[in-house]
């Protein structure tokens, strides 16, 4: 299935229905799953041949965040398609700056451990549900991932984690970890930090290669500010920069 990662902004004069390619091997499309929920055929996607078409208008129905379709098929394995949704229609208000450093500065190792502290300088509160913060890195060989979050000042249980892959590989990023938060982490102040401890590690314990990754910081071992960690607040970018 190709792609399996997506984006969709919520804005109007910026929508449009996303397609996805499946190569069936002589197998059909039995249904697309939203969690539990079925999606409609013929009207929230539509088939032509090997191509699926998720419509804008179910899309657009969905909560800013990601969004995880799944693919089942009548034999073989199901698929995973994870949209991010953002809507642009208002620049948030928000202002956020992210200091980073990384717990270990070794060049090849089993773990990625970025270090955030994550900084309100609005002058208003900040809901912590819409916040993402991103880790961009080469995954150095495919294998299946996990997230774990050591400590925040909001509980470890609060702070997610989820793994995007690029649709079009970078030099320095193929791959890029999303860190969010759920509702219960309720807000942050004006002028208030949390910190935010995090490690990745593939299933299998193998190493990654952390030399040349866009977001890693090979030198400082205290909090920097650190544009390569970008910030987002309801899908909009408020902080730092995407690899080019």
């Amino acid at each position: 299935m190709t792609p399996t990662t997506a984006s969709f902004d919520k804005k109007t004069a910026n929508q449009a229905d996303v397609a996805v390619t499946l190569t069936l091997n002589g197998n059909t499309l039995s249904t697309i799953k939203n969690g539990t929920a079925n999606l409609v055929a013929g009207t929230d996607y539509v088939i032509s041949g090997s191509t699926v078409t998720i419509k804008k208008s179910y899309l657009a129905t969905q909560a800013v965040g990601t969004t995880t379709l799944t693919f089942e098929f009548s034999a073989g394995a199901t698929q995973s398609m994870v949209v991010t949704i953002s809507d642009t229609t208002v620049a948030p208000s928000a202002a956020l700056k992210v200091q980073m450093y990384n717990g270990s500065l070794s060049a090849s190792g089993n773990t990625l451990n970025p270090k955030f502290k994550l900084v309100n300088t609005s002058t208003s509160a900040v809901t912590l549900s819409d916040v993402k913060l991103r880790y961009y890195y080469t995954i150095d060989e495919e294998k299946p991932q996990s997230f774990f979050c050591d400590w925040s000042q909001v509980g470890s249980e609060n702070v997610t984690g989820t793994f995007m892959k690029l649709p079009t590989a970078k030099s320095d990023a193929d791959y890029y970890l999303e860190v969010g938060f759920t509702s219960a982490a309720d807000t942050l102040a004006a002028g208030a930090s949390i910190d935010i401890q995090v490690r990745v590690s593939k299933n299998d314990w193998t190493n990654y290669t952390q030399t040349g990754d866009y977001s890693f910081n090979a030198v400082d071992t205290n909090y920097v500010e650190w544009t390569k960690a970008p910030a987002y607040v309801s899908g909009n970018l408020i902080w730092g920069s995407e690899p080019n």
